[in-house]
């Protein structure tokens, strides 16, 4: 009888504890700040970016991070000055 009852109680501990477990992920994923990001080409240099991306190191922060490619630093400054993106990557030739 005693076996049974601990028993029972293991399996609603480990129940609350997957219940919380699965209500933390879900909050944690809507609190995201959502930060868009274009940048002329995609390029080698950029490599760590695109590998903090994938391994969710932004997230870890709470960003999200949309990452577009806008052909040319003409409208990668175009897409900030109109506030499609909130970042822009591009090289020298945009002040020039």
């Amino acid at each position: 009888m005693r076996k049974k009852i601990v028993t029972t109680l293991g399996i609603l501990l480990i129940f609350c504890i997957c219940l919380i477990t699965l209500y933390d992920n879900n909050k944690k994923e809507n609190n995201l700040t959502k930060v868009s990001v274009a940048e002329v080409a995609h390029s080698i240099f950029y490599a760590p970016q695109y590998v903090a991306i994938s391994e969710g190191f932004f997230e870890d922060f709470g960003i999200e991070i949309e990452l577009s490619l806008a052909n040319g630093a003409d409208k990668v400054t175009a897409a900030v000055l109109s506030g499609d993106v909130d970042i822009g990557f591009s090289g020298s030739e945009a002040t020039i």
